[in-house]
């Protein structure tokens, strides 16, 4: 399929996991990928195996989405290069693994300039190209998103926020003909919870689920780039997560319950 054929998707995050099988994924369908995340060199050398499999343009630009200036020479540097903007997947993001007791309060702050700030900066500075391209903005988002998950306060709120956010976007857009859309995936195997903070901010370093049993970051880029292509509102990827939602709404109390059990089965959990 070439159904993105000469589009211009950026995608932050891009050196790994969700964002790199999204680069494919878009790649795959004809469109030209700006990859951006803070390993300058795994972005290179992916814009270079696209290139190559795919017959497509890559430009790889260095940027830390917490930072708004590099945001902007995100925007600038892809406006450069190409003619415009069609899909900007906001997709880098950080988790956590703490009790809240327990915390260094710069973990949260940390995760909200990753996950809520990255999406906003990038989203503003995007925001005139995608409105004249009538393109779609997508926002990478979680079930943590829709439900507070324990040991993940600060994932959950900046998620939360990344939710609210991208809703008004989609209100203030009905009539403008810009696409917005909040993908949320269930556990996905990657490596987010390798690098996922604990108490003090540092990387954890081992996961604690079991990364076979969820899904793979392919067949989450295969669902974004379909959800882009048919201008979805939204995706929420699994069976529980869609449960989780549905149930949050009318038996909030009785998920509590579920969601404890659900992670005092963790390796090492945080709550027994």
């Amino acid at each position: 399929m070439k159904d993105f054929k000469n589009k211009t998707v950026i995608i932050t995050g891009a050196s790994s996991g969700i964002g790199r099988a999204c680069a494919e994924e878009f790649a795959a369908r004809g469109a030209n990928i700006v990859l951006a995340a803070r390993k300058y060199a795994s972005l290179c050398e992916l814009g270079v195996e696209l290139e190559e499999k795919y017959q497509i343009k890559t430009k790889s630009i260095q940027c830390d989405v917490s930072k708004e200036e590099d945001c902007r020479n995100l925007i600038e540097q892809t406006l450069l290069e190409f003619s415009g903007i069609d899909v900007l997947i906001n997709n880098a993001g950080i988790s956590m693994r703490a009790l809240f007791k327990d915390l260094d309060l710069q973990v949260l702050k940390t995760l909200m300039d990753v996950n809520f700030w990255g999406t906003v900066y990038c989203s503003k500075y995007a925001m005139s190209s995608l409105l004249a391209s009538k393109g779609s903005l997508v926002g990478v988002s979680s079930i943590a998103g829709y439900r507070g998950l324990p040991g993940r306060t600060g994932y959950s709120a900046s998620k939360f926020a990344m939710n609210g956010f991208m809703e008004s976007l989609r209100v203030e857009n009905l009539k403008t003909g810009l696409h917005v859309m909040l993908a949320c995936p269930g556990f996905t195997a990657s490596n987010i919870r390798n690098t996922a903070l604990d108490t003090r901010g540092k990387q954890q370093g081992e996961t604690n689920m079991d990364e076979g049993k969820m899904m793979s970051a392919e067949e989450v880029a295969q669902r974004i780039v379909d959800g882009v292509f048919k201008r979805k509102r939204s995706l929420i990827m699994t069976s529980q997560g869609k449960m989780a939602v549905f149930m949050n709404k009318f038996f909030p109390g009785w998920v509590d319950k579920q969601v404890f059990k659900l992670f005092a089965k963790e390796k090492n959990p945080l709550i027994k």
